[in-house]
């Protein structure tokens, strides 16, 4: 049976969209589509299309109803992708195989920095506030701070800044126990503790969030990883400040201080925990990230200003 071909007028677009016409099946009009012309094509009387048209492009066949308004599933996103396959020329209006499409929502996002951009949406006030509440270990709110904009900032931030300040610091505290005992010691900086300190912070500040993550999603209870991460992160400002004053050579001094840092490092971590999973009883999760927290400021102490 013989067929004819309709060039469409494209001179505008990177391509042209060749309508298909049957002749003695279909009969052919064409409308105005988007500041294009496309052949229109109605069905013969024996299918059952009543009230409906159609329209091909590609050789695929869309339909709309009776007054004209196409389906939003049947859209198509102009101008065509240029790529090599006929078929894939224009693309329905959702579709991801483009380069345009919505960005990935399941496990993929993981590893995508573009999903974590939003985590460092923060300014100056804002960080200044959440690390004066972490000096409050008392309060408890700072989950309900946090609930509309939770950051990683702090995290990473934090984190670093205790990485060098123990490294350098525990080289000076070493220093001067070592000067007090022998007069004739000489200066020598430590390297290996900074590897030490980025792997015990970093270990720390990152692992033991992701436990509780997941302990408490297993016990039933809703939690946030982000969340906890940033709790965790904003929980070790403390220690930031307090390592300058564990440069006093006076050994028992070092220990009240570390456990009064320590201990409000922890009763801040576990009493905005309490406040995060009221109605649930997990007081278990409680005393042990209490327990957790302090035993690694004790910890901090022992490595490098022991």
């Amino acid at each position: 049976m013989a067929e004819s071909y309709t060039t469409l007028p494209t001179s505008h677009l990177l391509g042209s969209v060749p309508a298909v016409v049957v002749e003695d099946e279909r009969n052919t009009n064409t409308i105005d589509y988007v500041g294009m012309r496309l052949s229109v094509l109605f069905p013969p009387p024996d299918l059952n299309f009543a009230n409906s048209s159609y329209f091909c492009v590609n050789d695929n066949v869309f339909y709309w109803d009776f007054i004209g308004v196409a389906p939003a599933a049947n859209l198509l996103n102009f101008p065509p992708n240029t790529g090599g396959s006929r078929g894939n020329g224009y693309q329905n209006i959702g579709s991801t195989s483009a380069g345009g499409g919505q960005p990935s929502t399941n496990w993929q996002g993981v590893f995508s920095i573009s999903s974590y951009t939003q985590y460092f949406n923060v300014d100056t006030d804002i960080v200044l506030n959440r690390l004066l509440s972490s000096l409050n270990p008392v309060k408890g709110d700072f989950f309900s701070k946090i609930d509309a904009n939770p950051d990683l900032y702090g995290l990473i931030w934090i984190s670093t800044t205790l990485v060098f300040v123990i490294a350098a610091l525990g080289n000076c505290a070493t220093y001067f126990m070592d000067k007090i005992s022998d007069s004739s010691t000489s200066w020598s900086f430590n390297v290996n503790y900074l590897s030490e300190a980025a792997c015990l912070v970093y270990g720390y500040a990152l692992a033991v969030p992701l436990g509780f993550y997941f302990l408490v999603q297993y016990l039933g209870s809703n939690a946030s990883v982000i969340r906890f991460w940033c709790l965790w992160g904003y929980s070790l400002f403390i220690l930031v400040l307090t390592s300058v004053l564990l440069l006093i050579p006076v050994e028992i001094l070092r220990w009240l201080i570390i456990l009064i840092a320590g201990g409000a490092s922890a009763c801040f971590v576990s009493l905005n925990l309490k406040s995060y999973l009221e109605g649930s009883d997990l007081s278990v999760i409680v005393i042990t990230a209490f327990i957790l927290q302090l035993g690694f400021a004790v910890l901090m102490k022992i490595l490098f200003f022991g």
